[in-house]
């Protein structure tokens, strides 16, 4: 493994963890806040980060450089990446149950692994069934699920399923085009395009209005939920540049460990046999994922669309 795509592990590893604190710390501050308005002003507030990132790197120049093709790029990834997903997720939330849509979106790495496989001739192979498998299965226990749940799925449910392929799909086009921009400059593009597009949406909806009635609680926790999601964008473009997409997307769901072990120590929640037992398979699956991978050379892929 060479030292940019370890580089790029300990960026993804860091995002997991950013991911896994955030939720932890939005249960506290973000009820009763429309979910437009708390998207939209968070991810401004990013924008204005990010902007100021560039600004002092003296990468402006080189952003207002960009052709016309590669800003397309950038408004598509705003679009399928980062507003019509939001919109579809936080609506999903509250027409599902909350357990039953959590465990749809942490299917997510199986469709970015499919979608690299076709768009970006990714090769897996064939050991990361294994790996799958534990995942899902650890997702499923530290969710403590009914199994009959699955079987029950409403219209709530279909938008997150929506929003997880949107986002899947976000993932393989950033990584193309991370072959040619900077890390910052996709983030921003991301995140400023999907600010307009959300901004749009709230105008046409009639929902502009509510952001003046935010008040200085609701604005601080916005501000601190803006700074967690500004370091998950940061180090995950950064990290997805040397990355593949599928091991990326993977890793991500170290973040449901880290928010149950934070629930556990800091507010008393309890932890039972499922939870520990989901814990390790995800763990497991994680770190057989990365090296079955990222270690082990490429000579069994389960479908290969390069040429031979």
């Amino acid at each position: 493994m060479n030292q940019d795509k370890k580089t790029g592990l300990m960026f993804v590893f860091f995002t997991a963890l950013v991911s896994g604190v955030a939720i932890f710390i939005n249960q506290f501050g973000v009820s009763g806040i429309n979910s437009n308005i708390f998207t939209f002003a968070k991810n401004t507030v990013v924008v204005v980060f990010l902007f100021a990132i560039i600004m002092f790197l003296g990468e402006f120049k080189a952003l207002m450089a960009l052709r016309k093709k590669d800003w397309m790029k950038l408004v598509l990834i705003g679009f399928v990446g980062g507003s019509v997903p939001f919109l579809l997720f936080f609506r999903g939330l509250q027409l599902s149950s909350g357990a039953a849509s959590a465990f749809i979106h942490k299917t997510m790495f199986i469709y970015a692994a499919i979608m690299a496989m076709v768009f970006l001739k990714e090769r897996l192979n064939k050991k990361i069934l294994i790996s799958a498998v534990l995942l899902l299965a650890g997702s499923f226990l530290i969710l403590n699920m009914n199994p009959l749940s699955l079987f029950s799925l409403d219209y709530g449910s279909l938008l997150v399923f929506i929003a997880t392929l949107f986002w899947a799909a976000e993932n393989v086009i950033s990584k193309h085009t991370l072959k040619e921009l900077s890390s910052r400059q996709v983030a921003f593009g991301r995140m400023f395009f999907g600010s307009l597009f959300i901004l749009a949406f709230l105008f046409f909806n009639n929902e502009l209005g509510l952001i003046s009635t935010l008040t200085l609680s609701q604005m601080s926790w916005i501000l601190v939920s803006s700074i967690f999601l500004f370091l998950y964008v940061f180090t995950w473009y950064a990290g997805l540049k040397d990355v593949k997409v599928s091991v990326a997307t993977s890793i991500l769901l170290l973040g449901s460990p880290i928010t149950t072990l934070l629930s556990y120590f800091f507010l008393g929640a309890v932890l039972t046999v499922h939870h520990v037992l989901g814990i390790l398979f995800l763990v497991s699956g994680i770190i057989s994922f990365v090296f079955f991978t990222e270690r082990i050379k490429e000579t069994q892929p389960i479908i290969s669309t390069a040429n031979p």
